[in-house]
């Protein structure tokens, strides 16, 4: 496996296959559950201990996947989004939230700024500065870099069934979701939307503007319904039908002229 070559940098940040020669690198911000023990748990009941609100389940063994049969880097945080969501600027309430939909945070309860700049200095600069030094150290090389972003959804939120089981998630810069859209018609037994379930509006194209398009990188942000990568089978199954659409979108950004076209 490509991946073989999986390191941590320190205690925030995983890096898979940092040298992967495939245009494509890959995020995954909320790939962990784990809370570190000087949180205390945050004080979550246990029932939410390994819920949605915590981590995007199958996220990460879908982007590993992925990793293999492109041979891409990866970059993952292993804190939990509750610790803080590197998803999100850290001036957003959403970073270190005291709810997630119905899942109440009280160890996110009334943070000092001392307590905010602790988790920013700790969780969210060392993931940032890991993915800048790898889209740098790409450029260096003359590689070129397209970013996606890895997530994955409740099938259920306040109450509402959700339809939509492939979210392509894009901001300013949409060529590569249009890309992906296009080649949607190779799952015919998927639902496949653009911006659903969330889209820029919502706060969650944070990474793809700070690592993409502030670098001029072609950027996508895939949203998997969790039911769907709830066993390994499922999660190497998505993975494929995440390369059916990925693939082809890389082909025809190439045939353009490559994403800085």
């Amino acid at each position: 496996m490509h991946g073989s070559d999986s390191h941590t940098q320190g205690d925030a940040v995983e890096v898979v296959n940092r040298n992967g020669t495939s245009p494509v690198l890959l995020l995954c911000e909320h790939a962990s559950s784990n809370i570190p023990a000087r949180y205390d748990g945050l004080g979550l009941r246990e029932a939410d201990r390994l819920s949605h609100a915590v981590w995007d389940p199958g996220a990460r063994a879908v982007a590993l996947h992925m990793s293999n049969a492109l041979n891409a880097p990866v970059v993952a945080s292993r804190v939990s989004r509750l610790v803080y969501d590197c998803n999100r600027p850290p001036e957003a309430a959403s970073a270190m939230p005291e709810k997630s939909e119905l899942v109440e945070v009280p160890g996110n309860f009334r943070l000092s700024a001392e307590d905010r700049q602790e988790r920013v200095d700790t969780v969210y600069v060392p993931f940032c500065r890991t993915v800048s030094e790898v889209i740098q150290a790409r450029k260096d090389a003359g590689q070129e870099t397209i970013l996606v972003t890895m997530h994955s959804f409740t099938p259920v939120y306040f109450g509402q069934h959700r339809a939509v089981e492939i979210g392509i998630l894009h901001d300013d810069d949409s060529r590569l979701a249009d890309a992906m859209l296009a080649a949607a018609p190779a799952l015919p037994h998927r639902r496949v939307e653009r911006n659903e379930p969330y889209g820029p509006a919502d706060g969650v194209t944070h990474s793809l503007k700070l690592h993409g398009l502030a670098h001029g990188l072609a950027n996508v942000m895939i949203e998997i319904r969790n039911d769907l990568v709830a066993t390994p089978e499922q999660e190497e199954a998505m993975a494929e039908e995440m390369l059916t659409l990925l693939r082809p979108a890389l082909a025809a950004l190439a045939a353009e002229g490559g994403p800085d076209a």
